[in-house]
């Protein structure tokens, strides 16, 4: 039970999360296959690695913005609004028969409205908890709820290979920026001199890496969402091969396990070193990865759903992290610079490579998806042994450190 936010509060906190989770899913989940049934399977890997490209962007100048300038409340609420307007308009491109440059160049705007949600969101929740090893958890498996009611939706919807996905979405976004105003805005610390260009633009954040353990967090971030990133792209053809409908809908199994490893977190922190949290989430992702190689229907829907362990025990692991061995000042751009690891570099380079190494698998007979998938369950196990080399850590639990 929490007790540190009032149930009000709870409710406006869940619903931040819940509304920017159900926007992303009905927009990333069906992608790859609305791109196809539009012509515009050529620019499908390039369509998710605008994502990646945006994280090099918007996050770290947003964080600046919301640790020094505004509340994250309103930087929020006005990213929420352009996102829905230019989701409408990449949707709309699409339906028209736009040229696949032109549908490229809109996804791309959109995601670079887009990108700063996650770790703004993120950021709010957090600010307003005192112990978040044990609340954050349940308050973020919202959000998976969400994730699952977007999919949900685009398949009762129709609309798996439909740009009315799109249009389900940018109303999403709308309903989060409205949402907002629900929440008390919490200002920015007082700044104190004169901005620099390095400071606005959040590149001040790379300091963070100076410290050991953050850094080799941040690393394995990056690495680890380079073989993730075939996942959403990729995993949908797989099903269609092996005779799935309604391949959104199938997607949401990952969201299961990820809401009861969420609400699991509390009790392993108090049990587990963080090193083995980190390490337990990567040991899943070799295994989700090993069982989609087998190529069978079973293997395949199992794989799925150790997505959300995998995905839970170290990227929502990573957030509490950096929320508390972090100062508070630096909260929003430390949350900031690991959405572009892991967006950024890690899904910039993960769409590309992966993508080439499924064309490299790929052949007029079709893919050979245990080679595929072997090689992505392999990539993931030289990660975790990255991981469990140069990971030092604290020893049991975490300690929230305390402004100077």
């Amino acid at each position: 039970m929490l007790k540190s936010v009032r149930w009000s509060a709870y409710g406006e906190l869940v619903a931040i999360f819940f509304l920017q989770a159900m926007a992303m899913g009905m927009w990333i989940v069906p992608l790859s296959s609305v791109l196809n049934a539009h012509g515009l399977a050529g620019i499908r890997s390039f369509a998710f690695a605008t994502t990646a490209v945006a994280a090099f962007i918007s996050p770290l100048i947003f964080g600046a913005m919301a640790d020094r300038h505004a509340s994250p409340e309103r930087v929020l609420r006005w990213i929420s609004v352009a996102s829905a307007l230019t989701m409408t308009l990449a949707g709309w491109s699409m339906a028209h028969n736009w040229p696949p440059a032109v549908v490229l160049a809109l996804i791309q705007v959109y995601a670079i409205c887009a990108s700063p949600t996650g770790s703004l969101s993120t950021t709010i929740v957090l600010s307003r908890l005192q112990d978040s090893q044990r609340e954050f958890g349940p308050i973020r498996a919202t959000g998976t709820f969400g994730w699952m009611a977007g999919c949900w939706a685009v398949s009762a919807m129709g609309a798996d290979t439909s740009v009315w996905a799109a249009y389900g979405g940018a109303a999403t976004w709308l309903v989060l920026a409205a949402s907002t105003y629900l929440l008390p805005s919490i200002p920015p610390p007082p700044s104190t001199g004169k901005i620099t260009l390095r400071e606005a633009m959040g590149w001040d954040a790379l300091a963070l890496l100076k410290n050991h353990d953050h850094r080799v967090v941040f690393i394995t971030v990056a690495l680890f969402s380079i073989p993730l990133a075939a996942f959403y792209p990729l995993t949908p053809p797989h099903l269609q091969a092996l005779g799935f409908q309604h391949v959104s809908a199938w997607m949401s199994l990952g969201q299961i396990t990820e809401v009861i490893a969420m609400f699991a977190l509390a009790g392993l922190f108090r049990r587990w070193r963080l090193k083995w949290i980190f390490a337990g989430g990567l040991a899943f992702g070799v295994l989700r990865f090993a069982l989609c190689a087998l190529d069978r229907p079973s293997t395949l829907l199992a794989g799925i759903t150790l997505h959300g362990l995998s995905f839970t025990l170290f990227f929502i692991t990573a957030q509490i992290y950096l929320n508390e061995r972090v100062e508070a000042a630096w909260r929003a751009r430390a949350q900031a610079l690991m959405w572009l690891m892991n967006s950024g570099v890690g899904n910039l380079a993960g769409y590309l490579g992966t993508g080439a190494w499924f064309r490299y698998w790929t052949h007029t007979n079709g893919t050979q998806w245990t080679m595929f998938w072997g090689g992505v369950s392999g990539a993931v196990a030289l990660v975790l042994t990255y991981f469990l080399i140069a990971y030092h850590g604290k020893g049991p639990g975490l300690r929230r450190i305390e402004a100077a």
